[in-house]
């Protein structure tokens, strides 16, 4: 395989540069510990507009050490004052939720897929048939899990926050080694709120003809307004963090959006899809003028300027032919109000 397919399909819906934009909703942490929290963020994601909703699978164990050495331990941001371990044991989705969740959003009318973080949580997402995978920025490194992942010859969407282009350049040669087509990268700041000028949002058509793939974005700024600067910039995907109310007190609170906010994003970005169209200079508009009778005229009247003007709206013979019609004669009587034509004269 040479060269990555420019759109691909999950669960029936094609994503690519002349595509609706495809919208993910991301669960994360968001459930609180709640399967019924969980199930209902599923079916309030599917109400907002959301293409997809997506799971984390992962333990712990699969991500970190039990360590309390200075190196696991979070000493700021929002996570400070707990070790890696500790969080995310706290927050780490259950597995044996997968398979009812999966069923929800069946229920729901959404496609549901997981970012998994090891072999294990690839070969147990398999057993449920979900139909893409999602690799995490801080993944892009881990060979062993691209690997898996491109193996099952589904649709992967990789995110890039951190990557140089040696590490994305890898990620690409694994899934053609693979056979696999479907890659769609995102631009991604891994900044837990990410700052606006942080974002470089260029990046995305950069990285579009670069990789020749689907590009899209995974959004971790606070609000609505960068994913829908990333749509005009060519972004065919958005992930947002998504909860159902911010007085939830989960890891992810601080840059989740709340059904409200969300739904004001999947109809900006629509809005914005739409209103970037394709290149377009129209001919004429109603808004402009054409040439029109002053008055009732019968056949072989000169025309002159007591006898035609120009007026909105837009017609037949555009204004700056005028000045070729004066001294000419009539075909054919005319009258008032009615727009000229060629044939008339």
């Amino acid at each position: 395989m040479n060269s990555l397919n420019r759109e691909m399909i999950i669960d029936g819906k094609v994503i690519g540069r002349q595509q609706p934009v495809y919208i993910i909703a991301e669960m994360s942490t968001n459930h609180g510990g709640s399967l019924t929290r969980a199930k209902e963020i599923i079916h309030a994601a599917a109400e907002c507009g959301a293409d997809a909703i997506k799971l984390q699978t992962y333990t712990a164990d699969t991500l970190t050490l039990n360590s309390s050495l200075p190196h696991f331990q979070l000493t700021d941001g929002l996570w400070a004052g707990q070790s890696l371990y500790e969080l995310y044991e706290k927050v780490a989705m259950p597995w044996e939720w997968h398979q009812p969740l999966l069923e929800e959003a069946q229920k729901a009318n959404i496609t549901l897929f997981s970012s998994p973080f090891d072999r294990s949580a690839v070969e147990f997402l398999e057993q449920l048939d979900v139909p893409a995978y999602k690799i995490a920025s801080a993944e892009i490194i881990e060979v062993e899990l691209i690997e898996a992942v491109a193996a099952t010859g589904k649709p992967v969407i990789i995110s890039t926050g951190g990557a140089a282009i040696g590490d994305i350049q890898r990620a690409i040669n694994i899934m053609k080694a693979h056979d696999n087509p479907n890659l769609c990268l995102l631009k991604c700041t891994s900044a837990y709120p990410a700052p606006y000028d942080s974002m470089n949002l260029t990046t995305i058509a950069h990285l579009a003809q670069w990789s020749g793939c689907p590009v899209g974005l995974s959004d971790h700024s606070l609000g609505i307004s960068v994913p829908v600067t990333a749509v005009a910039l060519g972004a065919c995907v958005i992930e947002k963090h998504f909860m159902l109310d911010k007085s939830h007190d989960t890891a992810d609170q601080a840059f989740s959006l709340d059904p409200s906010e969300f739904a004001q994003m999947v109809q900006s970005v629509r809005q914005a899809a739409m209103a970037i169209g394709q290149v377009d200079y129209p001919s004429t508009t109603r808004m402009q003028r054409a040439i029109y009778a002053k008055c009732d005229m019968p056949a072989g009247t000169i025309l002159s300027r007591e006898n035609i003007r120009t007026a909105r709206p837009g017609g037949t013979i555009a204004p700056r032919h005028f000045n070729d019609l004066l001294g000419r004669v009539l075909r054919q009587n005319i009258k008032a109000g009615e727009c000229l034509r060629w044939e008339m004269i």
